[in-house]
């Protein structure tokens, strides 16, 4: 399935991982507040169950999203505490 950014299911997950997140990329080191992409730690091709599941998106801003492509399961830890702790703050 291909994604259609102008799916109103998938605007309100993007609005949900940027409110939680502050509108602030959370990659350590970086605290970028434009260009913001919210990226899914699993990803959209593989784990179509959890494409709307707030806990499986975070915010990245442009440059750290194109960063990590590619390597995305290295910073599948990282990334899964970071939106636990956002999560319970």
């Amino acid at each position: 399935m291909k994604r259609n950014y102008d799916d109103p299911v998938y605007k309100e997950w993007r609005r949900r991982i940027f409110t939680r997140d502050k509108f602030t990329c959370q990659m350590p080191s970086c605290s970028r507040k434009k260009r913001l992409n919210a990226h899914h730690i699993k990803k959209w091709s593989s784990a179509p169950h959890l494409r709307y599941d707030e806990y499986n998106g975070i915010t990245l801003c442009y440059q750290c999203h194109k960063n990590i492509t590619k390597d995305e399961h290295l910073y599948e830890p990282l990334f899964m505490d970071l939106v636990r702790l956002n999560s319970n703050g």
